[in-house]
């Protein structure tokens, strides 16, 4: 007999299908608008207002929820302040082991109350803030060169290389592994270089919004990147619930908002407050020079975390029978801040350091390599050769010696290089390694999708680099000194 709630899981079953099916798909290739005065008007988005004006609801009433991209059980208990067997127990229909939720799925929701929630009006879909499929068919340099200001003639150095900008745009989106097209609003939205032809040096220390140490346009896009990514991934693990404004204000995020429109919020609340703050992340602010950029990247919205995701089986980066020590426990998978995603493995060595191995990082996982870069492998494991589409892992502090080149196709356990010092900062001989799909990262403790290597799990210490990596009840734990409590055994 089919009862109400089979159909309801059949249903719940049939979007899980979807998600798989659609999140790597490509899109239809946008129309490029130049900013200009003679934009034409645009049908008007809605108006965004300083605060929610929701109902006082009573401990444990049911809202309506629509699931959206990287949405997990644990994480909604913590934006809604309420747990996930409460969730579960109101929505008898989802399976007890789901991983993420399927996107579009409508569920209730058990709500507490908090006082003060900020707008509910979002900015930009999470497909427009990754490195994602979103921009599988955007041409970065071709867009730059038809706009009319000054930015596209820029030059800068990273890593000994000479770059344009459309190059320090493509580094920088593709490490931090954020969305160019999203760096680009927000340059030409904070300073107007893409419109504008007479090039401000002054305004430069400030290019995007902060005068410190980053007095480049260089430096503050990279800085920029970061800060983004700070607020993106502590919004999607829970970490991140409020933002306190300049004036003192406390707004608590609205618990339906999405990851990067919380993101930008994030950002603009570190230097602009009050009626600048509400224009910024509202329908005239930087959503406006978005769409008059792009079109609506609400109507080229792609799933980046379908529902049901799972990690593919991952062995140890290092030879069977060999032991390397757990250096870094979870940490930046780019840069400083979060997200942690990244873990980290040294193989044995006569001396501390920076010395050379013999010793070969290995692959994870069947995959062909899509890009390097000094110090960097990136192993795509879906076989398209495009580093925005499903599941990815970065080596870093790869030796250029004895590294695998661009398009080899390669077998869990083959040769990726030798762990080394090279690109980035690096205190000794190690590799970094971190997991991406779809161009988000996945945090190497996730409570769902863990970095699960051979059955090892890492645990976040209570500071990066460290914690431990936990099999059964064996425990190691992350020490730079590679001492016997860092040891792992590759089976």
């Amino acid at each position: 007999m089919i009862t109400p709630a089979h159909k309801l899981y059949k249903t719940f079953s049939l979007l899980l299908a979807l998600g798989l099916l659609i999140s790597g798909c490509g899109t239809e290739r946008p129309k490029y608008i130049i900013p200009a005065s003679t934009q034409t008007a645009e049908e008007p988005l809605p108006t965004a207002t300083p605060f929610n004006e929701r109902p006082v609801y009573a401990p444990g009433t049911l809202v309506d929820y629509v699931a959206q991209s990287g949405d997990t059980l644990p994480i909604l208990a913590s934006r809604f302040g309420t747990t996930p067997q409460e969730i579960l127990f109101s929505n008898p229909d989802i399976p007890k082991d789901i991983t993420t939720l399927p996107p579009g799925y409508s569920m209730k929701m058990p709500i507490y109350y908090k006082p003060l929630w900020g707008t509910d009006f979002q900015i930009i879909p999470d497909s427009a803030f990754v490195y994602g499929p979103d921009v599988v068919d955007f041409d970065l340099p071709a867009f730059l060169d038809l706009t009319p200001g000054w930015f596209k003639h820029y030059k800068v150095q990273i890593q000994e290389k000479n770059r344009d900008a459309a190059g320090m745009i493509n580094y920088y989106a593709e490490n931090y592994s954020i969305n160019p097209k999203l760096l680009i609003a927000l340059i030409e939205y904070q300073t107007g270089a893409l419109s504008n032809p007479q090039r401000d040096a002054s305004r430069e220390a400030a290019f995007l919004g902060f005068e410190n140490d980053h007095e480049s346009v260089s430096l503050q896009v990279s800085f920029v990147a970061e800060l983004l990514n700070d607020g993106f991934y502590r919004y999607q693990m829970g970490e991140l619930t409020s933002i306190t404004h300049l004036s003192g204000v406390l707004e608590n995020i609205d618990p339906w908002q999405n990851p990067a429109t919380v993101a930008l919020q994030h950002y603009f609340a570190l230097f602009l407050d009050g009626e600048d703050y509400l224009r910024a992340i509202g329908p005239d602010g930087l959503a406006k020079t978005f769409r008059a950029l792009f079109g609506d990247p609400w109507q080229r919205n792609t799933t980046v975390i379908p529902g049901g995701l799972t990690q593919p089986r991952f062995i140890l980066p290092f030879s069977p029978g060999t032991v390397w020590a757990y250096t870094g426990g979870p940490h930046t998978g780019w840069g400083e801040l979060k997200p942690y995603a990244a873990i980290d493995f040294a193989p044995p060595l006569p001396t501390q350091g920076c010395v050379e191995t013999e010793q070969y990082a290995l692959a994870v996982a069947d995959g062909i390599v899509a890009r390097t870069d000094p110090g960097t492998v990136i192993l795509d494991l879906d076989g398209d050769g495009d580093e925005r589409t499903g599941w990815t892992i970065l080596y870093l502090h790869i030796a250029a010696e004895g590294r695998v080149r661009v398009g080899t196709v390669v077998k869990q356990g083959d040769k990726i290089g030798h762990p080394s010092c090279e690109g980035g900062i690096a205190t000794g001989t190690h590799v970094h390694l971190a997991r991406r799909y779809n161009g988000q990262w996945i945090s190497a403790a996730d409570q769902v999708l863990p970095f699960n290597l051979e059955g090892w799990i890492p645990v976040e210490g209570t500071a990066p680099y460290l914690g431990t990596l936990v099999r059964g009840n064996d425990v190691v734990t992350a020490s730079t000194k590679s001492g016997p409590e860092s040891m792992v055994p590759a089976d």
